[in-house]
């Protein structure tokens, strides 16, 4: 049974706040735990699209990403491939009031990335769609935190 940690932390401010379908991963041997949300969007002109794999399709969107926390000393990830990778320090954690910003801060983001990809549906000129993690007015906000209890990467 894992003791509380900065995870438990993480899934109950998701539940309190987070209006998407979420999933937490928690790979254990990479010393990683990985937010996947689902945006959700109808695709009622029937536009075909050609997604990622080079596949054509004309039905609803559902468009999952994810945001990974790591432990830059033994994670070994592709930040690439994820929309935000935020590192933590094992022992000390990460705070509730963090994890809280966290969360209202990839709410914003996810509703931005919904409304363009609604633009991007009702535009046939529209060549792409992508969603973006602000990462300079992340840190802004960041930094203003007053941060008090810390809860350590969860042990096992």
């Amino acid at each position: 049974m894992a003791k509380y940690g900065f995870l438990d932390v993480l899934d109950e401010e998701l539940g309190k706040s987070f209006p998407f379908d979420y999933e937490i991963n928690w790979n254990k041997k990479n010393h990683a735990v990985e937010v996947a949300f689902l945006l959700e969007a109808e695709n009622q002109s029937g536009i075909e699209l050609l997604d990622e794999a080079g596949e054509t399709m004309d039905q609803d969107i559902f468009f999952e990403e994810a945001v990974i926390f790591y432990n830059p000393a033994k994670s070994r990830i592709a930040a690439g491939d994820y929309l935000a990778a935020l590192p933590y320090e094992p022992k000390k954690g990460l705070s509730r009031e963090f994890l809280a910003y966290f969360v209202d801060f990839l709410s914003q983001t996810a509703e931005e990335g919904l409304d363009a990809l609604l633009d991007f549906l009702a535009d046939p000129e529209a060549a792409e769609f992508e969603i973006s993690w602000n990462s300079q007015a992340f840190d802004e906000g960041r930094a203003k935190l007053t941060e008090t209890e810390f809860y350590p990467y969860p042990r096992y």
